[in-house]
C-alpha cells in the first residue's frame, strides 16, 4: 500500500495478502536478518514478488509495516484476553506478549533507526498505543480489585522497558518473566 492509498480499505484478498507478507517477514528476519531477500519473503507468504512489491515498494517500507502491525497485534490482543481471563490473568499474558513484541522489535532496531535518520517515524504513535493498552488492562484490574491504584500505566510501562532493555535477548527469556512476575506481583493489593 502507498501513502496515496493509505485510507482506502483494502479487498478481503489484498488484505490476506497483505497480512501474509507481514507474518512472513517476522518470520524471515527471525531466521535470516534484516538483510534477508525480499523474494524469500514473498515465497514464505506464497504470494508472488509482484504482490510484495505492490504493498512494499522497499525494504524499508516492508521493516516499518511489520514494526507497525507487532505494535497493532499486541494493543489490539487487550479486548480478546480480558474477554477471555480475569483482569489479571489478561495483563500477566499481556506481558508475555510484550516480550516477544519486544524481541521482535529489537531484531529491528538498527533498520528502525535507519528509517527515521531517513525522515520517517516507524515508531507513529506506538508509545501512545502500548500506554492505552496498559491503561485499558491496569482499568479492569483496579475495578477488580487486584491491583494497587497508586501505580499509573506510565510507570509500568517504564518498567515493562526497562525489564525489556536489560533481558531481551532469547536466552535472556527466563529472567525477563521472573522480572515481570516480580513486578506484577508489586502491583497486586494485599489482603
Amino acid at each position: 500500500m502507498t501513502d496515496g492509498d493509505s485510507h482506502r480499505p483494502l479487498r478481503a484478498d489484498a488484505q490476506r495478502n497483505r497480512d501474509k507478507i507481514l507474518t512472513a517477514a517476522v518470520r524471515v528476519y527471525a531466521d535470516e536478518g534484516l538483510d534477508a531477500r525480499l523474494e524469500h519473503i514473498a515465497k514464505a507468504a506464497g504470494v508472488g514478488s509482484a504482490t510484495l512489491y505492490r504493498n512494499f515498494p522497499t525494504r524499508e517500507a516492508l521493516i516499518e509495516a511489520v514494526y507497525r502491525n507487532e505494535v497493532a497485534q499486541l494493543c489490539n490482543a487487550v479486548p480478546g484476553l480480558l474477554a477471555a481471563r480475569p483482569p489479571y490473568q489478561a495483563l500477566h499474558a499481556w506481558t508475555r506478549l510484550f516480550l516477544d513484541y519486544i524481541a521482535a522489535k529489537s531484531g529491528m532496531a538498527d533498520a528502525l533507526r535507519a528509517i527515521a535518520a531517513a525522515g520517517n517515524n516507524p515508531h507513529g504513535d506506538s508509545r501512545d498505543m502500548i500506554r492505552q493498552a496498559l491503561t485499558e488492562l491496569m482499568d479492569a484490574c483496579v475495578a477488580a480489585e487486584v491491583i494497587r491504584t497508586d501505580i499509573s500505566p506510565a510507570d509500568l510501562g517504564a518498567a515493562l522497558e526497562g525489564i525489556a532493555l536489560t533481558s531481551a535477548r532469547p536466552e535472556q527469556r527466563e529472567q525477563a518473566e521472573r522480572l515481570l512476575d516480580l513486578t506484577l506481583d508489586g502491583l497486586t493489593t494485599r489482603p
